[in-house]
């Protein structure tokens, strides 16, 4: 587990990276007129790169929130959450870049923001995670009065 996550870790690094030059080189080629269409993709490519890789660190904290040392799984579910938010700022991104065409890029990206968010809530539950602060969903036939 410690492995895979050093790898999440520096992978992540170096989306980040990426994810500022795709801009500028974005930006550059929409100034310059050439090599737009190719500058756009990787202003998709990458944040797409970068929920792929929140989803995975999200399933490797819920993992370690199961598993794990009893006393950090408090650590892990505010990974998860990081890895969540991560994953739904990268496909908003994706949306923002690709704009208003159907793409199945966005539709991945939004799966994969999903299933990081779903990672945050209990099996059955309904609305948002439990856990300290967090609402509850109610059983069916419970009704506040």
């Amino acid at each position: 587990m410690h492995g895979r996550a050093e790898r999440l870790r520096l992978q992540s690094e170096e989306l980040i990276e990426q994810d500022s030059m795709a801009y500028l080189d974005y930006v550059e080629a929409v100034r310059s007129g050439q090599g737009v269409a190719g500058a756009q993709a990787r202003t998709v490519q990458i944040p797409l790169e970068i929920a792929r890789a929140a989803a995975e660190v999200a399933a490797l904290a819920e993992q370690s929130a199961s598993l794990g040392n009893p006393k950090l799984r408090a650590d892990a579910v505010v990974a998860a959450m990081l890895a969540s938010a991560a994953a739904e700022a990268a496909a908003y991104l994706v949306g923002v870049n690709v704009g208003e065409t159907a793409d199945v890029r966005l539709d991945e990206a939004r799966r994969l923001a999903a299933e990081s968010s779903a990672r945050l809530r209990p099996p059955g539950a309904r609305g948002s995670a439990g856990g300290p602060g967090r609402g509850r969903a109610r059983p069916a036939d419970s009704r506040r009065r």
